[in-house]
C-alpha cells in the first residue's frame, strides 16, 4: 500500500535531526521524534512503520501521524510538537486576589497562629468570594503577589 504523506527530509534537514539526536540535550520526546524523521526519511533508511513502531516502542499510527505533521507544517513544527490548547478558567479574578491578600494579612481565627491555605480556601467559599477552591489555587495565587 502506498503511504500518502512521503518524507523527504534535505540535506540540512538531515543534519539537524542527527544533530539533535546525538547531543542528547533535548527532552526525551523530542529526539525520539527526530529519530523517527530519520527513519522514515525516503531518501535515508526509510523503514517500514511496523520496524519503526517496534523499535521506538510506539504504534503506527503515531509514525503516520508524525509524517502527515512534517509533510504539511515541516520539521521544526513536527519535532517541536503542537502546543497545548487547554485553557482554563480563573477561579479568582483580580477583586478575589485582593479579598484573598486581605484575608491572608488579617488577624487568624481564635485559637490558630497563622492562617493555613486550606483555612483561607474554606473562609473564601464562606464568604461566598468564590463557590468553591483548592488550597493548591490559594498558594499559587499568594505565591504570585509575594
Amino acid at each position: 500500500m502506498s503511504k500518502k504523506y512521503v518524507v523527504r527530509l534535505t540535506h540540512e534537514e538531515r543534519e539537524q535531526l542527527t544533530r539533535l539526536v546525538r547531543s542528547g540535550k533535548a527532552a526525551a520526546q523530542k529526539i525520539r521524534r527526530a529519530n523517527i524523521l530519520l527513519k522514515t526519511d525516503v531518501d535515508g533508511p526509510a523503514w517500514t512503520d511496523q520496524h519503526i513502531a517496534e523499535a521506538f516502542g510506539c504504534r503506527v499510527r503515531t509514525i503516520e501521524y508524525l509524517r502527515q505533521r512534517c509533510v504539511e507544517g515541516g520539521v521544526e513544527v513536527t519535532v517541536a510538537g503542537k502546543p497545548s490548547s487547554r485553557t482554563y478558567p480563573r477561579r479568582l479574578d483580580g477583586a478575589g486576589e485582593a479579598r484573598l491578600i486581605a484575608l491572608a494579612c488579617s488577624e487568624p481565627p481564635e485559637g490558630r497562629a497563622r492562617w493555613t491555605l486550606r483555612l483561607l480556601g474554606d473562609k473564601l467559599v464562606e464568604l461566598a468570594v468564590v463557590d468553591s477552591i483548592s488550597h493548591e489555587t490559594v498558594r499559587r495565587t499568594l505565591k504570585k503577589t509575594n
